[in-house]
C-alpha cells in the first residue's frame, strides 16, 4: 500500500501496442494513475470516457492520465479503439502493480479467485511523489473528477 507523500513505486507494464512502459519515463510530468477493474464494463467505460473528455483541461494543468487494469493489452486496445480513448492504457495482467499499490480487489463480481484492480486514483507529481490518493471501498464508485482537477491545480 502506498500513501500520500511517498515515492510512487516504479513499475513496467505493457501498453495497448505491447510496448513496455516504465513509470520513470513520466518523470517531470504530473501523472494521474487511474486504476480500474475492467474494460468493456459500464462504470469503467464512463470513467475513462470522462477522463478522455477532460483531456484539454488536464493538459492545461500539465497532467497526463494513465489507465491501469489487469486486462490483457489486446482487450485494452479493442476497448480504446471502440471508445476513442486517447490516454495511455497499461496492462497489469500479472497483478504485480495492483498488489504494489494496494488496490487489488479479490473475487470481483463473485468470481472466486479472480483478482481485479479496485477503482483508484493516484496523482504523482513531477518528482515522482504521490500527492493525492483516492481508493473507495467499492469498485463501483466513480472518482470525484472535480476533486482530481483541483488536486492537480495545487501542484506546481
Amino acid at each position: 500500500m502506498v500513501n500520500v507523500g511517498e515515492k510512487a513505486p516504479e513499475f513496467t507494464l505493457f501498453d495497448t501496442e505491447r510496448k513496455p512502459r516504465k513509470l520513470s519515463e513520466f518523470q517531470g510530468k504530473k501523472l494521474v494513475l487511474a486504476f480500474f477493474p475492467g474494460a468493456f464494463t459500464g462504470v469503467c467505460t464512463k470513467e475513462m470516457c470522462t477522463f478522455r473528455d477532460s483531456a484539454a483541461k488536464l493538459d492545461s494543468l500539465g497532467a497526463q492520465v494513465v489507465g491501469i487494469s489487469v486486462d490483457p493489452p489486446f482487450s485494452l486496445k479493442a476497448w480504446a479503439d471502440q471508445h476513442k480513448l486517447t490516454m495511455l492504457l497499461l496492462s497489469d495482467y500479472n497483478r504485480k502493480v495492483v498488489q504494489q499499490y494496494g488496490v487489488a480487489f479479490p473475487n470481483l463480481a463473485g468470481l472466486e479467485g479472480y483478482v481485479a484492480a479496485n477503482r483508484a486514483v493516484f496523482i504523482v507529481d513531477k518528482t515522482g511523489v504521490i500527492r493525492y490518493k483516492w481508493v473507495p471501498p467499492s469498485p463501483a464508485t466513480e472518482p470525484d473528477y472535480g476533486e482530481v482537477t483541483r488536486a492537480l491545480g495545487t501542484l506546481g
